[in-house]
C-alpha cells in the first residue's frame, strides 16, 4: 500500500526531475570551472528526450494499470536513464576549449528554476501526505 504512495508517475516524474537537475548543476558548475583548461570539452546532460518518450509511450498504448495483475501498459518511468555525455564536435578557442561561458550561465538560470519548480511540487506533494496521515489536521 504505501509502496503505491511513492511510486505512481508524478512522483516518480518528480523524482527524475530531481535527480537529473541536481545531475546538471554538477556537470555546469564543472564546465566553468574548466573554462580555461586547454583541450576541455564540455559535458551535457540528456534527459528530458527519453523521459518524454517514455510518457508518450505509457500513455499513447491506451492502457493503465490499474491493478497488480495487469499487463503492464507501456514503458515504466522508473526506466528511464539520465546520462551525461561529452560535446566534442565544437571549439570555440584555438586551445581546443569548447566551453561558452554565457551558455553555461543561461543553462545555470534555466536548472535553477526548473529545480526549484520540481522541489515545490515535490513539497506540495509530501504535504499533502502528511495531512492526509494526520487526518485533516
Amino acid at each position: 500500500m504505501i509502496d503505491q504512495l511513492f511510486s505512481n508517475d508524478t512522483f516518480v516524474a518528480l523524482q527524475k526531475g530531481l535527480d537529473a537537475s541536481s545531475l546538471k548543476q554538477q556537470v555546469i558548475a564543472n564546465n566553468v570551472a574548466n573554462i580555461n583548461t586547454p583541450g576541455y570539452k564540455k559535458q551535457d546532460v540528456s534527459f528530458e528526450d527519453e523521459f518524454k518518450q517514455a510518457i508518450d509511450n505509457k500513455y499513447d498504448a491506451g492502457m493503465l494499470q490499474t491493478d497488480p495483475r495487469h499487463l503492464p501498459g507501456g514503458s515504466s518511468l522508473t526506466s528511464v536513464g539520465i546520462k551525461v555525455t561529452t560535446v566534442g564536435a565544437t571549439s570555440m578557442r584555438y586551445d581546443g576549449n569548447n566551453v561558452d561561458i554565457d551558455e553555461e550561465m543561461s543553462k545555470l538560470a534555466e536548472n535553477t528554476i526548473r529545480y526549484n519548480a520540481m522541489a515545490q511540487l515535490m513539497s506540495s506533494r509530501l504535504s499533502s501526505l502528511k495531512t492526509v496521515i494526520n487526518g485533516g489536521r
